[in-house]
């Protein structure tokens, strides 16, 4: 039986049987892997440090003919503990795990890897906005997914310029001029940030904070065209 040992983070965890227990992590290496992790809720369990949500953890397993793997140890690298301290992020960060979770197939996903550690970390930080870590991760899984909307022209494949005022097309994913349009050209160029650079790179973008407020709920309602959870 052939042994691997990677770096993962756990995306679920279900109890089975009376005392064991079966993990799905995300590795950067072979992307979504499935463990039973024997034994791991009795009490003297040396499995159950390294496998905590919201954690950067070693584990080594080995494969047998199931597609699912057998736990032999583990060790915690990193745990986001900050993350639980605040109900919004705690509620935001169950729901990116779900997400990968339900989004990723058995040994694959591992360009996902980054897109999850990333947001762990934002999410961990506190002077980190909710709203950005939030809309930075769902950009950033569009983009992976092949389904980034738009961000260069409008509609009609124009330039967008400083004077524009825009509106979102959402059967179209582009924006488009309106006269009484909500957005401008600053909040297309924030989109595009949030859609290829990780929270923590952000922290210098101009009124940063206003921009978020009008922008999160447009990213969450561009995401439901793709995705159930959100």
């Amino acid at each position: 039986m052939k042994q691997q040992t990677t770096e993962g983070i756990v995306l679920s965890r279900i109890d089975y049987g009376e005392a064991d227990r079966i993990i799905t992590f995300l590795t950067p290496e072979m992307g979504k892997v499935r463990v039973i992790a024997k034994g791991v809720r009795k009490q003297k369990s040396k499995l159950a440090g390294g496998i905590e949500l919201f954690s950067v953890c070693t584990i080594t397993y080995i494969e047998g003919k199931s597609d699912i793997k057998t736990l032999v140890s583990t060790r915690l690298q990193t745990h986001y503990g900050q993350i639980v301290k605040d109900i919004d992020r705690t509620m935001l960060g169950y729901e990116i795990l779900k997400i990968l979770s339900k989004l990723l197939e058995d040994e694959g996903g591992q360009e996902y890897y980054d897109l999850l550690l990333s947001s762990l970390e934002a999410l961990d930080n506190l002077e980190t906005p909710k709203d950005l870590a939030e809309a930075s991760f769902l950009l950033r899984l569009m983009r992976l997914l092949g389904h980034l909307p738009e961000f260069t022209h409008d509609i009609k494949g124009r330039q967008m310029s400083s004077n524009d005022s825009l509106q979102f097309s959402f059967d179209d994913m582009a924006f488009f001029v309106a006269p009484s349009g909500p957005f401008s050209l600053n909040h297309v160029k924030l989109l595009r940030l949030l859609g290829h650079n990780p929270p923590g790179s952000l922290f210098s973008v101009k009124d940063l904070a206003k921009y978020l407020s009008e922008l999160t709920p447009l990213v969450r309602q561009m995401s439901r065209q793709y995705l159930v959870s959100f």
